[in-house]
């Protein structure tokens, strides 16, 4: 994640996460470094996670993680639901950057996981 200088810097760092707990990001998007911390709302070990942002740049930001079993090992697929702030501009800036900017982010990160 080296072009957005994404970096774990609050609560969970490393290691596994669990239901309840907290982690904090560092990043850069757009030219200008974001927050968000994000909690573990759902958890069910080996199936899924479900993280909610409680702090952060979005009105809402609810990122859903869940694994299936393969031949060859498993796959994470990745559900996210946001709301931009400042109402209708936000909606708009949703419809016209932030969906792509947010899945083709979602797509990179999984290429960084999956080269571990």
């Amino acid at each position: 994640m080296a072009q957005s200088r994404e970096e774990a810097i609050g609560g969970v760092t490393s290691g596994l996460i669990a239901l309840g707990e907290e982690v904090t990001w560092r990043a850069w998007h757009f030219g200008v470094p974001l927050q968000m911390t994000s909690r573990i709302i759902e958890m069910r070990p080996y199936e899924y996670f479900v993280d909610e942002q409680v702090k952060g740049p979005f009105k809402r930001f609810r990122h859903r993680h869940e694994f299936r079993e393969t031949s060859v090992g498993a796959t994470m697929i990745d559900q996210v639901e946001f709301e931009a702030p400042l109402g209708p501009l936000g909606r708009i800036v949703e419809k016209l950057v932030l969906g792509d900017y947010l899945r083709k982010l979602i797509e990179k990160r999984n290429e960084h996981l999956a080269g571990m």
